[in-house]
């Protein structure tokens, strides 16, 4: 049976032929072409060589598009509900509804991907998604009531990890090649930090400069046509598990030894980042610069965008777990750095230099935190497992925010960054804990060597050995 048209671009490092590649092969012209209309020539970079396979420019780019509304819906629809309604307690309340509504509903959608496929699973959800975005613009335009909002806000929920399902494609197209996944997935987590840096600069731009409900129809625009984009590329999909007769029912990614406490870890992991979000618009506004948090949040996702890019370009070493602690050590370390230059120097600038240099350690950490959870994933889960990673991000990171927000309010704007520098500290604790806990075997090998002078086995009577 031929194999399918995506399986031979898994990035070998020499092309197929009779002459391998090799610096003792380069003779004859390097400008021209190689004998056989082969090309012999890799690509300079791990980047260049991914995008060298058909069709992944064209999902990447489709999938960017989808997934920068991701950082837009929620700042667009508070600033449109608070504006409209003239309370902000009513605009977050409504956007904590969608966040727990799409806790609920993302893994059941990733399941439904996983197994009939992401074109077929992702498009009328994303339509959904999209009507529940145009219900609440018109809703807030209307003026109907605020149970109204908390409804149509929920059914956004059915919005598809994008991320999630491009990290699935690269994972199908270079299986058994762990250096270029390593690559793949840093770019993704570089693609993320620079999305929810654009979004939410653009949804305040669009709502303050056209119309306050311009920022959530953009966004669904986007999400509609970045994900048509993305699942146009057929070539490309990883195929979906389907159902099989007489085949038990998969076992869920939570009961993967080493699975739940991962997710932990996100949990963990995203804390940071919802504090940290709270602690910096606090600290901005204390001294009278609230405009300007906006601009420092965006140094720190820079700060990760940059060293996810240079982490992927670096060849791995060592067991994914063993990098997954060091990252967090490093994370844990440097976000020490916001508490020290709040409480020394109580300078925005010195805080954002500190933002800037503490952003380099997140996304290593997410980085080698989704590796292991591609490598944990049962066959054919991969996007219910990935998408259960996010939604424990997720989770952090309202939990972040909430400690963040009390911590703040009750203790004063500097001492928000200990909830971040704690909460690093706890996901580098719980990563240790659940390293050194996988690394033990679950079960001993059975000793079939009997002692010396020992008595051998009673051999088995010969009326169970039957024809």
């Amino acid at each position: 049976m031929p194999e399918p048209a995506n399986r031979p671009h898994d990035l070998s490092p020499a092309p197929a032929g009779p002459a391998p590649a090799g610096p003792a092969s380069a003779g004859p012209d390097p400008a021209g072409p190689a004998p056989g209309n082969q090309r012999p020539r890799r690509p300079r970079t791990p980047y260049s060589r991914l995008f060298a396979i058909p069709g992944a420019t064209a999902f990447t780019v489709g999938n960017l598009i989808a997934r920068l509304p991701m950082g837009m819906f929620s700042v667009s629809a508070v600033i449109m509900i608070a504006g409209a309604r003239d309370s902000y307690a009513l605009a977050g309340a409504v956007t904590a509804t969608g966040l727990a509504a799409t806790a609920v509903v993302a893994p059941w959608t990733a399941r439904l991907v996983d197994r009939y496929g992401q074109r077929r699973v992702a498009v009328p959800a994303t339509v959904l998604a999209v009507l529940g975005s145009l219900s609440l613009l018109l809703c807030v335009r209307l003026g109907a009531p605020d149970w109204s909002l908390f409804v149509s806000y929920a059914a956004t929920a059915t919005t598809p990890n994008t991320g999630g399902m491009s990290r699935a494609r690269w994972s199908h197209l270079l299986r058994g090649r762990p250096d270029a996944l390593h690559s793949a997935n840093s770019l993704e987590q570089a693609a993320d930090e620079l999305c929810f840096m654009l979004g939410p600069v653009l949804a305040a731009f669009l709502c303050g400069a056209l119309f306050p409900q311009a920022g959530t129809l953009v966004g669904a625009v986007l999400l509609l046509t970045g994900v048509l984009l993305f699942t146009a590329q057929r070539s490309t999909e990883p195929p979906p598990r389907g159902r099989t007769e007489g085949v038990p029912k998969p076992r869920s990614p939570l009961r993967t030894r080493g699975m739940p406490a991962l997710l932990v870890v996100f949990v963990a992991t995203g804390a940071v980042f919802g504090s940290m979000e709270v602690a910096t618009i606090a600290f901005a506004d204390d001294r009278g610069h609230e405009s300007a948090a906006g601009l420092v949040l965006a140094l720190q996702a820079a700060g990760s965008c940059a060293a996810g890019l240079a982490y992927g370009a670096l060849r791995p070493g060592g067991s994914a777990d063993r990098r997954h602690v060091l990252c967090g050590a490093a994370m844990a370390a440097l976000m020490t750095l916001p508490l020290l230059a709040v409480s020394l120097t109580g300078s925005l600038v010195v805080l954002a230099v500190a933002l800037l240099i503490a952003g380099m350690a997140t996304a290593p950490t997410m980085v080698t935190g989704m590796t292991l959870v591609q490598r944990l994933a049962p066959e054919g889960q991969l996007n219910e497992a990935m998408t259960l990673a996010v939604t424990g991000l997720l989770g952090g990171i309202a939990c972040g925010a909430a400690g963040g927000g009390w911590t703040v309010e009750h203790l004063g704007p500097a001492a928000g960054y200990t909830v971040p520098a704690a909460a690093a500290l706890c996901a580098l604790l719980l990563s240790t804990a659940r390293a050194s806990a996988t690394s033990t075997p679950a079960r001993r090998p059975p000793r079939n060597r009997a002692p010396r002078g020992a008595r051998p086995a009673r051999p088995c009577p010969r009326r169970t050995s039957r024809g």
